[in-house]
């Protein structure tokens, strides 16, 4: 495969050079493995996007970090936990927990797991590999490959029940099955206290999130981000929102992850045992904007493999419930509602049509009458 280290847009079949790399099935840890000194031009970005990063700063802030300790023995406690929760996802959107719940155990075998499954013989990896998004279970680099301006540097390890809610133990890896099924089971516990914190922050009943059925379905997408030898010209995941309710992120101690905070990049620093929470799209809608979405992305790095685990709750595609502005939020003077309603299944279409860093849900607001579904 060719490879530019310079991030020139040269004349180059890139159709073809993305079905070259497909087709290895071995996705960027192949890339390394072959001892790849320079990246090939499929994960060098646009100039344009390359020369705008030089105008937005990376600065020295630090993402709320919230401590559960104590909140199921204090009303107090709870109280003041909440408070904090709702100030984070409504000025944030992104905030770290810690004394959460998950045993370090638990968590450092995840991470473990899903290095293990990456790095185990090619052949049976191989297996797994697969750009059906219908299959429960696969492994792939890129999902929006073909779409996508430039690839990122990464290989994904995608487990996934929003189609229905069921997960097949036997379908996921042998390598790393017992260690995802603990934190799969430990994790969905945690959603519910999370959903609960949030719903009594917004003035709702303490179970209104989790009956909207967004734990109903749910996905662990699972990344290796290998060491870049050119790190300023690709990015390990570009620019983007999350299309679920919530995100609950696993990471190790490398780093990487950096959130948009008033038009600044701001580094969340990795914490021992703590877990990355962000507001997903659907829970900006139906807050009324009241909690934000926001834009977040993954650094190449020179070091590595980087290790991550984003769970998504997503609820069920095949729901034929409408999701919108909740009405108990709105008001017709001060809170008219901001966006349509519409179903997973329509709004999951939506962003799986186009790239990561163009997906976006302005689409659903009432004003943008012309840009239906």
């Amino acid at each position: 495969m060719d490879v530019c280290t310079n991030g020139s847009q040269l004349d180059y079949d890139r159709v073809k050079e993305l079905q070259a790399f497909d087709a290895t099935k071995a996705g960027v840890k192949g890339l390394v493995d072959l001892g790849t000194k320079a990246i090939p031009r499929i994960f060098i970005r646009p100039p344009e996007e390359l020369v705008q990063e030089l105008s937005t700063p990376c600065v020295k802030l630090e993402v709320p970090v919230i401590n559960f300790e104590g909140i199921d023995r204090s009303k107090d406690r709870y109280n003041e936990v909440v408070e904090q929760v709702l100030d984070a996802s409504e000025n944030w959107g992104f905030f770290q927990v810690v004394n959460h719940g998950i045993s370090s155990e638990v968590l450092d075998k995840m991470l473990q797991g899903i290095r293990s499954f990456f790095e185990q013989d090619d052949e049976v990896k191989k297996n797994f590999y697969s750009r059906d998004m219908t299959k429960q279970v696969k492994y792939m680099s890129n999902y929006d490959l073909y779409n996508s301006r430039a690839a990122n540097w990464r290989d994904t390890l995608a487990v996934d029940t929003y189609k229905i809610d069921y997960l097949d133990p036997n379908e996921l890896p042998e390598i790393c099955r017992d260690a995802m099924l603990d934190y799969f089971n430990q994790v969905l516990k945690l959603s519910d206290v999370l959903l609960e914190l949030l719903s009594m922050g917004l003035g709702l009943e303490p179970n209104y999130l989790k009956e909207t059925e967004c734990t109903k379905g749910w996905a662990s997408i699972n990344h290796y981000y290998p060491a870049c030898p050119a790190p300023k010209l690709t990015l390990g995941t570009c620019k983007h929102t999350d299309p679920a309710f919530l995100t609950i992120l696993l990471q190790d101690q490398i780093g990487g992850l950096q959130v948009l905070h008033k038009n600044q990049w701001v580094d969340v620093q990795p914490i021992p045992g703590a877990l990355v929470i962000n507001i997903g799209d659907i829970l900006q809608i139906i807050s009324n904007d009241k909690l934000k979405s926001v834009n977040h992305r993954v650094t190449a790095n020179q070091v590595g493999p980087r290790i991550s685990s984003a769970f998504f709750l997503k609820g069920i595609s095949s729901s034929s419930k409408l999701y919108g502005p909740i009405k108990e939020l709105l008001s017709e003077k001060k809170n008219p509602a901001i966006y349509r309603e519409f179903t997973l299944d329509a709004f999951y279409a939506h962003f799986f049509s186009r790239p990561l860093d163009d997906a976006g849900f302005e689409y659903l607001k009432i004003q943008n009458h012309g840009d239906g579904m």
